[in-house]
């Protein structure tokens, strides 16, 4: 790291659903800057005073930049941190962007149990994830990678299943799919890169401290 990158605590926020739940939490410990916006050209925002830069990102994205250390911290959900595999420390399950992955299938093609389903196609943004988890159930499956709307897989006939992500289920109801089969729970974590960890030790411990705090009190307040 070069000396200038060394006066700075840079933070990678996600586009999407979990920037402003993100911003507003790092808002409550001081960790602002002007103009910090998901809609702002500027794709660096810095705050001289306090020494802080906001890295604006694709979600995907966070976990490189924090392991390669272009970050020094990210935000991201935990289902794309495992996906990606990256080399990184997680900090603190910061509570919020709660959703779950799980497998679903068409209502009209459901059959009697999981491992029916075995050496068939599935769609899905998390092949990695999905692999893992089918592989613990002895299933060999085929995976298509998909980056849009994974729902269309088993209508269009692309695959027989999905591997994805939800929050409320509704998208699932709206298509005619159904959930067959829990994989995990995913929320947002802090995530740091290894190198930073021990050369801005201190005040990213403290950063880490003030949110948990701030986290307790809001559940305290439950």
């Amino acid at each position: 790291m070069t000396s200038n990158n060394m006066e700075y605590l840079t933070i990678a926020l996600p586009k999407g659903k979990l920037f402003g739940l993100s911003a507003d939490l790092l808002a409550k410990i001081g960790y602002t800057a002007e103009d910090l916006s998901e809609k702002s050209r500027k794709l660096v925002i810095t705050n001289e005073e306090k020494k802080i830069k906001f890295i604006i990102s694709k979600t995907a994205d966070v976990p490189t930049y924090v392991e390669y250390g272009a970050a020094d911290i990210g935000v991201i959900g935990k289902d794309v941190l495992l996906e990606s595999g990256k080399d990184v420390y997680e900090l603190l399950d910061l509570g919020f962007g709660k959703c779950h992955l799980m497998m679903a299938v068409h209502k009209d093609q459901k059959r009697a149990k999981l491992s029916d389903y075995a050496h068939t196609r599935v769609a899905t943004k998390f092949p990695h994830i999905a692999e893992r988890f089918f592989n613990s159930k002895g299933m060999q499956m085929e995976f298509i990678k998909l980056n849009g709307s994974i729902e269309l897989g088993p209508i269009v006939g692309l695959s027989e299943s999905i591997v994805d992500i939800v929050e409320t289920g509704t998208t699932l109801r709206e298509n005619n799919l159904e959930e067959i089969a829990f994989i995990m729970d995913a929320t947002a974590r802090l995530i740091c890169n290894r190198v930073s960890f021990k050369l801005k030790f201190d005040r990213i411990h403290q950063m880490t401290e003030d949110l948990r705090k701030i986290l307790e009190m809001a559940r305290e307040e439950k």
